[in-house]
């Protein structure tokens, strides 16, 4: 099994649970920003109100980051690690941090992508078919 690419399955369970960390990272940092805005402006504590436009777009920022930064630097984010999977490039070797950001910003933004899967002979989302990469079972 190592070295095969990944389907639809393995791959969705570890995209819902990267959409789950994005998601804590997110709140953590509206944590700490009610809690900076405590320290200067003194009690009660209260959360940032952004207006909607600016939480979608912090979203999104946050989550390509998030990717981005665990494509490149390790080839795997919590979830690809979580499912054993591996992002690189097809040949094999390592995602660089141009690669990875604009297969992040793909995946966070067209997020459908994925369901071309099933319908490929390699297994390969259309993010993988735009960024030459390929998700691999990789067990650490």
């Amino acid at each position: 099994m190592r070295g095969d690419t990944a389907g639809i399955v393995s791959r969705g369970l570890a995209a819902v649970v990267d959409f789950l960390v994005a998601t804590g990272l997110g709140l953590a940092l509206e944590l700490a920003a009610g809690c900076a805005r405590m320290a200067f402006t003194g009690p009660p504590f209260k959360m940032p109100d952004l207006p909607g436009w600016a939480t979608v777009l912090g979203g999104w920022v946050i989550a390509v980051l998030y990717l981005t930064a665990g494509w490149a630097m390790v080839g795997r984010t919590v979830g690809t690690g979580l499912m054993g999977l591996r992002v690189a490039r097809r040949t094999g070797r390592p995602v660089k941090i141009p690669r990875a950001l604009l297969r992040a910003v793909l995946c966070v933004t067209f997020p459908w992508g994925l369901l071309w899967v099933p319908f490929s002979r390699r297994d390969a989302s259309l993010q993988d078919l735009l960024t030459s990469t390929a998700v691999r079972y990789d067990p650490p």
